[in-house]
């Protein structure tokens, strides 16, 4: 069953799958690959770069890493970095890019981690907290945001960003 007849389809999924197209189609001109590591979006950005007929030619995979023992494992997040910033952080945010990258042997990296809510804020890091990374031979961009949203609309807001970001950085 397709997103819409589910009932599932939003304007932000259409907005990001027009990221997604243009993102598909620099990367492709380009020659160059895309990875993606994801906690608090759970493969959106992943499943949004799949949507695209041919995205086989330049995205190689999405490492989904929630726990802490998947971003050290699959990620080599250091436990050191978790211990001292958390999951939430630009510094794990930013491991888990350079740990896809390494993994995928890619380009490209972008990394998504955060609060999505509805619980698990505090008053420094709160619902909605979003950092993402980006890594490439002649790049490290760092974002951070916060969201206003439910938890689905905070996953799509993040989802969107990441894209944004990756295609911020193709367009430089």
């Amino acid at each position: 069953m397709n997103r819409e007849a589910s009932g599932i389809g939003s304007g932000a999924e259409k907005i990001g799958s027009a990221l997604a197209a243009e993102i598909g189609s620099l990367l492709r001109e380009r020659h160059l690959t895309l990875a993606t590591a994801e906690s608090c979006t759970g493969g959106l950005v992943g499943d949004l770069i799949t949507d695209i007929a041919g995205s086989s030619d330049y995205f190689l995979g999405s490492a989904v890493s929630y726990a802490y023992s998947a971003k050290e494992g699959i990620l080599g997040v250091r436990h050191e970095t978790l211990l001292a910033h958390g999951a939430v952080s630009p510094e794990t945010a930013a491991e888990m890019a350079w740990g896809a990258r390494r993994l995928f042997r890619s380009s490209i990296a972008v990394s998504v981690t955060g609060i999505a809510g509805p619980g698990g804020g505090t008053a420094e890091k709160p619902v909605g907290l979003v950092y993402m990374h980006l890594t490439a031979d002649d790049a490290e961009i760092g974002e951070r945001h916060i969201w206003d949203r439910d938890r689905i609309g905070n996953k799509q807001c993040s989802t969107e960003a990441a894209l944004a970001l990756v295609l911020k950085y193709l367009k430089r």
